[in-house]
């Protein structure tokens, strides 16, 4: 049954490369894997240009036409999404390769991301370009800047795991705590 639902998946990613009208040269992306002690960032940063149920085709920030199985189907899992899959939307993606196939083990939408947040006693905009402005007046510690980096949200001076984002939710986890945010309209 696995082996049936591989190659339904493989040959479904085939027919929608080949579908696809300007071809460009698809760069390999290693398994990209935060290593301990590593300084760089493995993230992969870009726009959607088309997605699916199983599929994420991606406009690297260089240039390049990455495509992406979002289902793994020899690990039995699915990618981790957070904030959608929309055309032109910005995304950063942490991705390994299994069996030759592309797997985005993190999505990370962007554009979702910015935007106002409030909650845990806290009050701030996400902007584009990596700057945060926070409207406590007395904050102790106030967020400065945000940058995804090794598919973690860096909201200086906290790093923090997206386990949640949507149109108007935004979950943080740490080593200190789960923090709940709400959108601000």
């Amino acid at each position: 049954m696995n082996n049936n639902r591989y190659l339904i998946a493989l040959v479904s990613l085939l027919l929608m490369m080949a579908a696809c009208g300007e071809k460009k040269e698809v760069k390999d992306v290693k398994k990209q894997t935060p290593v301990k002690g590593v300084v760089g960032d493995s993230t992969i940063y870009g726009k959607c240009v088309d997605a699916a149920m199983h599929s994420l085709i991606m406009l690297t920030d260089k240039g390049d036409t990455l495509y992406f199985s979002l289902e793994d189907f020899s690990h039995e899992r699915r990618a981790d999404v957070q904030g959608g899959l929309l055309i032109d939307d910005k995304l950063a993606v942490i991705a390994e390769l299994h069996d030759d196939l592309h797997f985005p083990s993190k999505v990370i939408n962007l554009t979702t991301l910015q935007g106002e947040w409030k909650g845990a006693g806290r009050d701030f905009d996400i902007e584009e370009g990596g700057t945060v402005s926070t409207h406590v007046q007395y904050e102790s510690t106030p967020y400065t800047t945000w940058k995804i980096f090794n598919g973690r949200l860096v909201l200086a001076p906290d790093t923090f795991d997206v386990t949640m984002l949507t149109g108007d939710s935004l979950c943080l986890e740490n080593d200190k705590g789960i923090y709940e945010y709400k959108r601000v309209k």
